[in-house]
């Protein structure tokens, strides 16, 4: 499996990562990035079998970012994960495509449950 974890701060780069059960880890790629501009040109590089994005971002936000994804790969599995759960932000995520928002600091049970989805 290929995954792509993109955030501005390496913080939270380093929470996600560490809620990935070493299982997966083991048996996958991951691949990080800081900004939306970024998780674009790695999308279309490794095209990875899920991406977790965040939102507020500089160079690009998640919204943007996602909406290019989702143009260039109308499959693309991308779950936001964000401190931003305004009800706006929210019913834009999903208009744009995502499989679903996260709040901040994901948990790993719920990590497990997403990757469930993808193995």
């Amino acid at each position: 499996m290929k995954i792509l974890i993109v955030d501005d701060t390496k913080l939270s780069r380093a929470m996600i990562l560490k809620r990935i059960p070493d299982n997966v880890k083991n048996s996958s790629k991951i691949f990080l990035g800081t900004n939306g501009r970024e998780a674009v040109e790695l999308y279309k590089e490794i095209k990875p079998d899920i991406t977790f994005l965040d939102l507020t971002m500089p160079e690009m936000d998640g919204f943007e970012a996602l909406e290019i994804i989702r143009a260039h790969d109308p499959d693309a599995q991308v779950y936001v994960i964000t401190a931003d759960i305004q009800a706006k932000a929210r019913e834009r995520i999903m208009a744009l495509g995502a499989k679903g928002i996260e709040k901040k600091p994901i948990d790993e049970s719920r990590i497990v449950q997403i990757l469930a989805t993808i193995q």
